[in-house]
């Protein structure tokens, strides 16, 4: 294995542990928003709240340490994705700065607008569709050198009327209720909150069809869109997507049944790894098809080895430290009981 294969597995670990911490983020936004709007707040934004008060602020860690490392393993990265994902990328960071103010009101001020509250539940939305678009234009086909050579274009009408396109954003749309709803459960169960749990448990059960059905999709339309990565994902990973699939199975019997949320939600955590473990392996050596081959377009060995021990060393500080802000805060007993309660939104 070459130092930029091994490189790009450290990366995509904080890829996959941005996808999880974040979904839960943005997730718990729109939960709070629809129990203001239904009348249950009572019940569940002291749940969510007590989640999302000490974790908000490390959550992006893990994007810029992934956007950062990207580029610095393969500098045309910068040069392909630097004009075409302008548009998309403003938004991202426009919502993100939207979500901090939220957090930042919400913690400090006085009081909490509503208003605030839409702007950030709704840019839970927003901010996994304009990301995916990253995704999405990795697969080539949508990107076009300029007759001069010197530049690239983006079209923007193969990609707005791409059935990929499309499907890759239901897909980060329906993966952040799915995640979010699986792990509030586990929260609320934990609490011992059985009426709040009821609630979000019955939303992990009716977010488990559409994640599996939209993940069938998605993985229907990389056929047309990038025949070469499909063909290696079924000929070669099919057993990590069958592993994903029967792991989202059994995460929704045991919500059905009311069993073992932490186990269902330890299952949501292995379907999201396989199916990423998937993508990756099968998608490698390419970054952006067919203009970033990860064998060729590469920086320096020396470079490469100096971002890989950064990259792992990150990883070494960021993980323990979540693991200690999660058992001090999201873990402890009297925490999640909300016996050190002084409100919430």
């Amino acid at each position: 294995m070459s130092i930029t294969a091994f490189g790009m597995i450290v990366l995509y670990l904080f890829l996959f542990l941005y996808i999880v911490i974040a979904s839960i983020d943005f997730g718990a936004g729109i939960f709070i928003l629809q129990s203001k709007l239904r009348g249950t707040e009572s019940t569940l934004v002291p749940i969510i709240g007590r989640y999302l008060n000490p974790i908000w602020e490390v959550t992006n860690v893990f994007l810029v340490f992934f956007t950062v490392g990207i580029v610095g393993f393969f500098p045309d990265f910068a040069y392909y994705y630097g004009s075409v994902l302008l548009v998309p990328g403003s938004i991202a960071l426009i919502l993100l700065t939207i979500r901090g103010s939220f957090y930042a009101f919400q913690n400090y001020g006085p009081d909490s607008k509503f208003s605030w509250l839409v702007l950030h539940s709704v840019s839970g939305l927003f901010i996994p569709a304009a990301l995916s678009m990253g995704l999405v234009i990795s697969e080539g086909g949508y990107i076009h050198k300029t007759s001069s050579g010197t530049g690239v274009d983006l079209n923007w009408l193969d990609l707005f009327f791409s059935p990929f396109a499309w499907a890759v954003v239901f897909l980060a749309l329906v993966s952040v209720m799915y995640i979010s709803s699986g792990f509030l459960a586990y929260y609320a169960r934990k609490a011992e909150n059985m009426k709040a749990y009821n609630i979000i448990r019955m939303w992990f059960v009716f977010w488990g069809p559409p994640m599996a059905l939209v993940s069938l999709f998605t993985f229907i339309t990389l056929r047309s869109q990038n025949k070469q990565h499909f063909d290696v994902a079924v000929n070669q990973y099919w057993w990590l997507f069958l592993i994903s699939i029967l792991c989202l199975l059994a995460a929704w019997i045991l919500s059905i049944m009311k069993k073992s949320p932490g186990t269902a939600f330890m299952l949501v955590v292995i379907q999201m790894a396989t199916a990423v473990t998937g993508y990756g392996l099968s998608k490698w050596p390419y970054i952006l098809y067919p203009y970033i081959n990860g064998d060729i377009h590469k920086t320096d060995d020396p470079m490469a080895w100096a971002l890989t021990i950064a990259a792992v060393v990150g990883l070494l500080m960021l993980v323990p430290s979540l693991i200690f802000l999660m058992r001090l805060f999201i873990f402890n007993k009297d925490y999640v009981e909300g016996k050190n309660d002084e409100g919430y939104y």
